[in-house]
């Protein structure tokens, strides 16, 4: 893994350390000896992770932080807070100013490098959900909501796998005010649990009888369901080796016994509100590819997604051996119908037609709105004659039942032509195949509208 990591630290031997130690693992290293320098190298340039030191001449660590994750250019960039403070407080302190972590110095190279490599597997994930759904305004949907106190609109739905009853109400009272807390002590119930509901956090404390907490960790990490929900192990101090295990395996953050509530509140909710931006950055995604290959009015597929597709299917029909056909249909006379009564009419006259035409084609078949008020459907496994009477009642669908206009204002009668052709695997493509059904549709307009012609390869 490579990544640019920029030191922030005003003891220019305390930089040259940490400096030293990410070289040795081929990172490209930048530095800052003060928070103002920093803020200027992260506007400038691309930097993947921050590891920040808390006090320094001009502004602190804090406030650099709090700056950073204000701006929406560096907001992402995920930042350790590396010092010589050791109080719960400071902790807190920098986890609610937006750090992802906190290390105090001397720092155990070994734990710091396996939170560096955790944090920017993280931040490359994130960067290529980001990218794929084209920086949408899945930040701005957030921030619509009405917030409480916490920074969410609404308390996350937590499971917590915990041994011990006194440590589970104790777990339970410090993140009350940001989840509502499920509580198994059963590892086996537990990865059930968590494959049956939507938790946006996983809690596990390392105190379960004779069961390893990395086990159940690695486990939910293979699950499909449960990859990307974001754990948070409990773990004893002084156990340096199984915290890299646990980062190296895909947890996401750790906090050590003895456990201090505030601190847990502020790593759980850091947890919880990254949950709910990488699921509004999956949703963005799937809306954005979902656009690219859906007609939003009908909800039929598009021209793109057809002209994607069909080389697909005709391979195939070769390949086997079987036939396909294709029909294409418009509404007849449909410029009227927006003449007359407005787009707001011709809009739900093409959203109830692409209704009954998914009505009248079987399942595995593809329909199109190929532009306008024109369709496509492609059939597999589909003879011309067959695919003439699927045509046939798509066109009786049609006539024998008005179409309503928009607001209860009235009904209008439709008709709609249908050029129905099949493919042949010796002369064909798809040009030509879209182009004799094209001129199957014609002759069917020009013979007088409200018919299916089927014309098939001479």
């Amino acid at each position: 893994m490579t990544a640019r990591v920029l030191v922030v630290d005003d003891i220019p031997a305390n930089v040259k350390l940490l400096e030293t130690h990410l070289l040795a693992e081929y990172f490209d290293v930048l530095t800052a000896e003060n928070g103002l320098s920093a803020l200027e190298i992260c506007d400038k340039t691309q930097v993947d992770l921050i590891l920040l030191d808390i006090m320094m001449p001009g502004i602190d660590g804090f406030e650099v932080c709090r700056r950073l994750k204000a701006n929406p250019k560096t907001t992402h960039i995920p930042v350790v807070m590396v010092t010589a403070l050791d109080q719960p407080e400071d902790r807190v302190e920098g986890l609610k100013c937006g750090a992802d972590d906190f290390l105090t110095k001397p720092v155990n190279n070994m734990q710091l490098m396996a939170r560096v490599k955790s944090l920017l597997r993280l931040k490359m994930l994130t960067d290529e959900l980001r990218v794929r759904a084209g920086n949408n305004l899945v930040i701005d949907d957030v921030d619509e909501k009405p917030l409480n106190k916490s920074g969410i609109d609404e308390k996350g739905m937590t499971l917590l796998v915990d041994g011990r009853v006194n440590s589970q109400d104790r777990i339970t009272r410090a993140i009350s005010g940001i989840a509502d807390v499920d509580i198994i002590s059963d590892a086996e119930t537990a990865l059930f649990h968590a494959g049956e509901n939507p938790y946006e956090l996983i809690i596990i404390n390392d105190n379960l009888p004779g069961v390893d907490p990395l086990r159940i960790c690695s486990q939910l990490r293979s699950r499909e369901i449960t990859r990307f929900v974001p754990i948070l192990v409990i773990l004893q101090t002084g156990d340096e080796p199984k915290v890299v295990r646990a980062l190296d395996i895909g947890v996401n953050d750790y906090i050590l016994q003895p456990l201090d509530p505030n601190e847990l509140y502020a790593r759980s909710l850091t947890q919880i509100k990254r949950s709910r931006f990488s699921e509004k950055l999956r949703e963005s995604l799937n809306k954005s590819v979902e656009l690219a290959v859906v007609d939003p009015l009908t909800g039929l597929n598009n021209r793109h997604f057809l002209d994607a597709y069909m080389g697909k299917l005709i391979a195939r029909a070769k390949r086997r051996n079987t036939p396909i056909s294709m029909l294409i249909t418009d509404i007849d006379k449909f410029k009227n119908v927006n003449d007359t009564h407005g787009h707001d009419a011709g809009d739900e006259i093409l959203r109830e037609f692409a209704r009954r035409l998914r009505a009248s084609v079987r399942g595995a078949d593809l329909a199109c709105r190929f532009g306008g008020e024109e369709f496509v459907v492609l059939m597999p496994d589909t003879t011309a004659e067959m695919a003439a009477q699927i045509a046939e009642r798509l066109r009786a669908a049609i006539e024998t039942s008005a179409f309503n206009l928009p607001g209860d204002t009235g009904q209008l009668e439709l008709t709609t032509s249908v050029g129905v052709t099949n493919y042949d695997p010796e002369q064909d493509s798809s040009e030509t195949l879209i182009k004799r059904a094209d001129d199957a549709l014609y002759k069917a307009k020009s013979d007088g509208r409200n018919r299916v012609v089927l014309q098939t390869v001479a």
